[in-house]
């Protein structure tokens, strides 16, 4: 809910009497120059192409240059546009803001560059119209999506998208992408949930309604890189890693309510998860050395492909990473004999504990033979690596083992 600070703080332009199906919310901050054609661009195809009554809301973030006076204007010219005015910053509170007091049955949230492809829009809000999802978000991440973007942005996004899977054990593919919808119903019971306001708040939203087992529905879009972008990456990376942090410590000790929310949706399980049927040594040995070898066939390759553009240690990282997640996904199911959500969130981070202990391994052995060879080939730092990898896979079957076999009766 919103804090009776930020309600005295926000200003309501040109209320509109015919309630719209869909209100558009695109947080501003300082966009002066591009709100205007932005904005005529999103109001023409919503026109031509959306058959439901609509509403923008330009929600601006506290902008200290001429943004205000820009969206006051557009509200004055365009039938359906508002203006929500906030004196404090934030994303996540300028959604949370619009959400909260807007009368459409279906939100959505995009960025004010339009980088996503607006005939993606009619398919993300449809599921929700019809009833048959919650929450819609686009990906880049899909096979079909198409995207144009830097290798820097490239890495971060899936790195970062890698990192909620092993950590939180998401399930939606990119979390990022500044074009997601909502049914209004489902954000009144989420939001007050939501602890962040900026660059976090829809990630945090997500993992909220995944494990409120309410259905998010992914849309492959095209999209193309804002070369004047304004977002620190520095600094959201950072305060994305104390989300995390923060929201994996909530839901590891039970503080959301997540059990009354599924009740409250009805999302609650159709039948018991099936047992779970121990799986013997010998065997477990057999099936986590083919699990182990197709890691470490994935690992070299990504290592190959990535090592001319990154760099070893880079590559080296992001190889791991990737692998890491994977073969515990793998291990679960195939080695040990576990399906389903049961302690996912638990083994990805005990896997993750095992992959810092790998790159340590793997990175070390690097490190060492670049001092001992001032410019090793190839074909040398491969087979450092396999005999580190090896090492790092004896421990990842001790340690896995141990948490997934012996505990499972716990």
């Amino acid at each position: 809910m919103i804090d009776t600070t930020e309600v005295r703080a926000t200003e309501w332009i040109q209320p509109v009497a015919m309630a719209p199906i869909l209100d558009v919310v695109i947080p501003v901050y300082n966009e002066e120059i591009d709100l205007g054609p932005c904005v005529r661009r999103l109001h023409a195809h919503l026109r031509e192409n959306v058959p439901y009554p609509f509403r923008i809301t330009i929600a601006d973030n506290a902008s200290v240059d001429g943004t205000l006076d820009v969206a006051r204007s557009l509200a004055a010219d365009l039938a359906g546009v508002e203006v929500l005015h906030l004196a404090a910053k934030g994303r996540g509170r300028a959604l949370r803001a619009a959400w909260s007091a807007s009368p459409a049955p279906v939100l959505v949230y995009m960025d004010v560059d339009l980088s996503t492809d607006l005939a993606a829009l009619l398919p993300l809000v449809a599921p929700l119209i019809s009833g048959h999802s919650d929450l819609a978000v686009g990906t880049r991440l899909a096979r079909t999506s198409r995207v144009v973007r830097g290798t820097k942005r490239e890495v971060i996004s899936r790195g970062y998208n890698l990192l909620l899977r092993g950590t939180l054990a998401v399930r939606f593919s990119d979390a990022q992408c500044g074009f997601k919808a909502i049914r209004a119903d489902v954000a009144a019971q989420l939001l007050p949930l939501v602890r962040d306001t900026g660059w976090f708040f829809d990630t945090e939203l997500l993992v909220l309604a995944q494990r409120a087992g309410l259905r998010i529905h992914e849309v492959p879009v095209d999209w193309v890189d804002d070369p004047d972008s304004r977002v620190d990456v520095l600094a959201t990376a950072l305060a994305d890693l104390r989300g995390i942090g923060r929201l994996g410590r909530a839901l590891f000790t039970g503080a959301l309510p997540l059990r009354h929310l599924r009740e409250q949706f009805g999302r609650t399980p159709l039948a018991p998860p099936p047992a779970r049927v121990p799986v013997g040594l010998p065997r477990q040995l057999g099936r986590f050395a083919l699990v182990g070898v197709a890691s470490t066939v994935a690992y070299l390759l990504l290592y190959v492909a990535t090592r001319g553009v990154l760099g070893a240690q880079p590559a080296n990282l992001l190889s791991l990473l990737v692998t890491a997640v994977a073969n515990t996904a793998a291990n679960r199911r195939l080695t040990f004999g576990i399906t389903g959500r049961w302690r996912a969130g638990r083994h990805h981070l005990q896997g993750l504990v095992v992959f810092g202990l790998g790159l340590a391994l793997t990175s070390g052995s690097l490190a060492l033979l670049h001092v001992v060879v001032a410019a090793p080939t190839r074909t040398v730092e491969l087979a450092v690596l396999v005999v580190a990898n090896l090492a790092a896979t004896v421990l990842r079957f001790v340690l896995l083992r141990y948490s997934m076999h012996h505990r499972r009766g716990g």
